[in-house]
Formats: C-alpha cells, sequence, structure tokens
C-alpha cells in the first residue's frame, strides 16, 4: 500500500467509536478502492465464490451486508443474480456503491443495530471484511439471520484475532444451538490481501438458515 493508504487503513482500524469509524471511511471513499485493489483486497471477489456455490442466482434477493463501495455488485451480476440490496452505515461508501448500477436496493444501516427490513426477507446475506477488528460485533449476526428466509444461507468472513476475542465463535454456537441455523462450510484462514499486509487472515463461514 502507499504511505496514506496505509495511514487510511490505520484509522479505520484505530476508530474507538461508530462515528469515528464512519468518519474514517467517509475521508476514504473516494481511493478506497483503488488503494485496496493495489494491495490485493480480494475478499469482495472471494466470497462470490461460497455464494454461487451454495445460492442458486435465481434464490431470491440476497443482502451484501456492510456493501461498501459495493465492489462485488457488479460481478453477482455477471454470475445471474439480478436482485441485489446493500447495506452500510458510510453514506459516502454507498453512494459509490449506488453509481455502480448493480444493487436495487441501498440503505443506510448499522451492524449491531435493528436492520430496516421485514422477518425472512432475504433468501441469503453475505458479508466480506466486516467482521474484522474495531467494525461490526458479532451480535450483528442474529438480526441478519432474522431477516433472511429459513431454507436461506450465510456467508460472511471474520478476521481470526478477534474470532474468539470478538465473541464469534460464542455467538455462531449460540445460534447453533438454538436451531437458528446450521453450519456447512468453516475455510481454513486465508489472506483478505493477496500482496500486502500478510497478517490479516479471515475464516470463511457458510451456514443454512433454519429459523
Amino acid at each position: 500500500m502507499t504511505e496514506r493508504s496505509n495511514e487510511e487503513l490505520e484509522q479505520v482500524y484505530a476508530a474507538k467509536s461508530p462515528e469515528e469509524l464512519s468518519s474514517a471511511y467517509a475521508a476514504w471513499a473516494a481511493g478506497y478502492d483503488r488503494d485496496t485493489l493495489a494491495a490485493g483486497y480480494c475478499l469482495p471477489f472471494q466470497v462470490l465464490a461460497w455464494v454461487s456455490r451454495y445460492v442458486k442466482p435465481d434464490a431470491g434477493a440476497l443482502l451484501d451486508a456492510g456493501c461498501g463501495t459495493g465492489l462485488s455488485g457488479p460481478y453477482l451480476q455477471a454470475l445471474g443474480y439480478d436482485r441485489i440490496a446493500g447495506l452500510d452505515f458510510s453514506e459516502e461508501m454507498l453512494r459509490v456503491a449506488d453509481s455502480r448500477g448493480a444493487y436495487d436496493d441501498l440503505k443506510r444501516a448499522t451492524l449491531g443495530e435493528r436492520l430496516p427490513w421485514d422477518d425472512n426477507h432475504f433468501a441469503a446475506f453475505f458479508s466480506t471484511g466486516v467482521f474484522t477488528e474495531g467494525h461490526a460485533p458479532a451480535s450483528g449476526l442474529t438480526e441478519l439471520c432474522r431477516i433472511t428466509r429459513p431454507g436461506g444461507h450465510a456467508v460472511f468472513t471474520v478476521r481470526d484475532t478477534i474470532f474468539h476475542t470478538g465473541g464469534f465463535s460464542a455467538i455462531i454456537a449460540d445460534l447453533a444451538g438454538r436451531g437458528v441455523w446450521r453450519q456447512l462450510e468453516q475455510s481454513p484462514p486465508f489472506r483478505a490481501f493477496a500482496l500486502d499486509e500478510p497478517d490479516v487472515l479471515v475464516t470463511a463461514h457458510v451456514f443454512e438458515v433454519l429459523a
């Protein structure tokens, strides 16, 4: 990464409140794609392999939870998915996502809070790079399951450093124990950036939502 993009990334990870995080992304929105793609950021594309493995294009509406600038949207369209919604807490990032013309529903919302969709609305949700240090809490998974219909799917990544300390292992086990979902797949840790940041590792998780 360039010196400036490293500074932007450090500000994002150093944010201590939703307001600080929103401000950091607002400042970075215009250069976000160029900076992260130059570093080999692969998650918006890699996770689509799991989406296409488990979710048929005609299954229904998909939610890109934490869509950011919407990098995944056009590639989902290319795979035949034509009903794609997105949420993000940053208005500036959502404006970039909207410019891609791939999303038919974009809403400003914050993971970890009540989401603006009815129960059982989506056929699946996917979330890439959002469950990481200083970002969305593990509790956001419960609300995402609420708006996903039974028989639908959940596909998301979690940063390895917070899987246990951030409560993700506990939430995942709790949702399974209550019969909300069942695990279909968990990847080994892999790099979120193909070129830079070799220590930034994530695991991908796939669940079928049951209730």
